[in-house]
C-alpha cells in the first residue's frame, strides 16, 4: 500500500476506511466532498471539489457506499485507484483484490476467492474459496458467501445474509439482511427470507 491517499467522499464509509489507513500507517493527504455536510472527519479536514485540483488526484480511493456512485466516479475521475485492507483481515495469498476495493477488519477471504475493482467486503463478511465478486459489489457485515459464489456487478448481499455454495448472484441484485439464498438470482432482483424469495426488481439504469 502507497504510503499516502486522497480519499474521495466525506461519508460514514469514509470513516472505516479511515481506521483501516491508519492501522496501515497511511498518511490521508485530503478526503475531498462536492457537498460535505461537516468540516472535518475523524479530525481530518475534507475539502469541497471547487476548490481541490482533481488533475492532481493522484492515489485515491471512492470512499462511497453507494454502489452506483462508486461506478460514476470510477470513470469520471483521472486516479489512480489503491485498495484498502485492514490488518485484522485474513487474506489468502491466493486470492485477488481489485483496485479501489477495501477489506474491512475481521474479514475472511479463502484461496483463488476474486474481488474485483471498487468492492466493498464489510466487517466480518467471509468469502470462500473460489468466489468471484464482480466490480461495486457490497459484502455486508457478516454474510457468508460458500465456495464457487459468483456476485455480479453493482449487487448488495445484505446484513448476515447466507449463499451456499455454487449460487450465481446476478448484477445489481439487492439480498436483504439475514436472507438464505439457496438458487441462482436473476439481475436486478430484490430477494428477502429464508429461504430467498424475489419481491420485486431494482431499476435497470446503470
Amino acid at each position: 500500500m502507497e504510503n499516502k491517499i486522497t480519499l474521495y467522499g466525506a461519508s460514514g464509509h469514509a470513516k472505516v476506511i479511515i481506521d483501516i489507513l491508519k492501522s496501515n500507517a497511511v498518511t490521508i493527504e485530503a478526503i475531498i466532498d462536492d457537498n460535505p455536510k461537516n468540516e472535518t472527519i475523524l479530525g481530518i479536514s475534507i475539502i469541497k471539489t471547487i476548490n481541490f485540483d482533481l488533475k492532481n488526484l493522484n492515489n485515491c480511493i471512492i470512499s462511497i457506499g453507494n454502489n452506483r456512485v462508486r461506478k460514476i466516479l470510477s470513470s469520471k475521475l483521472n486516479a489512480i485507484f489503491l485498495k484498502a485492507i485492514h490488518p485484522t483481515a485474513i487474506v489468502s495469498k491466493f486470492a485477488t483484490i481489485g483496485e479501489g476495493t477495501v477489506v474491512m477488519a475481521g474479514v475472511i477471504i479463502n484461496p483463488e476467492a476474486k474481488i474485483n475493482n471498487h468492492c466493498i467486503i464489510n466487517t466480518g463478511a467471509i468469502i470462500e474459496h473460489d468466489c468471484h465478486i464482480e466490480n461495486f459489489a457490497h459484502i455486508s457485515p457478516g454474510a457468508f458467501l460458500a465456495g464457487n459464489v459468483t456476485v455480479g456487478e453493482g449487487s448488495h448481499i445484505g446484513i448476515g445474509a447466507t449463499i451456499i455454495q455454487g449460487i450465481k448472484i446476478g448484477k445489481w441484485v439487492t439480498v436483504g439482511a439475514g436472507a438464505i439464498i439457496i438458487k441462482d438470482i436473476p439481475d436486478y432482483a430484490v430477494v428477502v427470507g429464508n429461504p430467498g424469495k424475489i419481491i420485486k426488481y431494482n431499476s435497470s439504469n446503470e
